[in-house]
């Protein structure tokens, strides 16, 4: 039996904040760098630049990458032979507002979603899985507003062609325009039920949009991965950057890096399929204790 304080949760879940919002993913990076090598548009060429100097200078100069530091959301893996000295959910509250507070975030969630009322750094929103093993991976995603509210949900019937699903996700990407921020990185869920197929979307977010389209992330023990999806996501990928709405809307060869699908079992009557967008700052930042 492993046994890990709150405190030293709350240590890990804070300086994950920061890493997070300060530090751009080597693989979104790599992926934006890529794009501007392939890209002809100068106007597009030139967002693309500035998209990288940007995180340049964020690592650099310790700033958050972007002014919407999002709600942070937390993805724990609690292996089944860990314990846990404490309250975790209480640590890792703790540890974003702590981490958020440390590294001059902004203030973005509001206790009271109809009345709103002045912002503070928590609840961050927390999926527990348990899984096997004793170790404990924490990842922080902080997801802004922007990209989230251009989420899409449908529940589609079991007899629908692969078509009209194709067609719901690339509408749901030219509904976003250049609204959150492209070039973008697309989150799909399929299968499970409403809820759990935007769970899905917002985990396939965590994939490395460098690996080869297809390889799902790994899902928490117990979660199993129906179908690799890897042509539907390469139709996909040419099909939303055939939109041409290009980085921050000006055109071009790239409107997203990647489209990460992660799919589940679901129920003969019903097929949902979720939409999660993110804009070119996809940010996440792991580790495992």
């Amino acid at each position: 039996m492993k046994i890990i304080s709150a405190k030293k949760i709350t240590e890990t879940v804070s300086g994950l904040c920061i890493k997070a919002n300060l530090d751009l993913r080597n693989d979104v990076l790599s992926a934006i760098k890529l794009a501007r090598s392939r890209e002809k548009n100068k106007r597009a060429g030139n967002i693309l630049d500035a998209i990288i100097a940007n995180a340049f200078i964020a690592r650099k100069r310790k700033l958050a990458i972007c002014q919407d530091t999002g709600l942070p959301y937390v993805f724990v893996e609690l292996g089944q032979d860990v314990r846990i000295k404490g309250d975790l959910k209480n640590a890792v509250n703790k540890g974003i507002e702590e981490g958020y507070k440390k590294g001059f975030l902004r203030e973005s969630i509001v206790k009271e979603p109809i009345l709103r009322g002045k912002a503070g750094y928590t609840p961050a929103l927390i999926q527990i899985d348990i899984v096997r093993g004793s170790k404990l991976k924490l990842t922080v995603l902080p997801k802004g507003f922007g990209c989230e509210n251009k989420g899409q949900l449908k529940m589609f019937n079991p007899t629908a062609k692969i078509g009209e699903i194709k067609k719901f996700i690339v509408e749901a990407v030219k509904a976003a325009g250049p609204d959150a921020c492209p070039p973008y990185v697309v989150g799909v869920g399929i299968g499970g039920t409403a809820d759990y197929a935007c769970l899905l979307a917002k985990k396939a977010l965590l994939r490395q949009v460098t690996r080869s389209q297809g390889q799902c992330a790994s899902l928490p023990e117990g979660d199993k991965v129906t179908s690799r999806s890897s042509k539907l996501e390469q139709d996909l990928l040419k099909d939303i950057n055939r939109l041409n709405i290009g980085p921050m809307g000006l055109g071009g060869k790239t409107t997203a890096l990647a489209v990460n699908i992660e799919t589940y079992p679901t129920h003969i009557a019903g097929l949902p399929v979720a939409v999660n967008i993110s804009c070119h700052a996809l940010r996440s930042a792991t580790v495992t204790l």
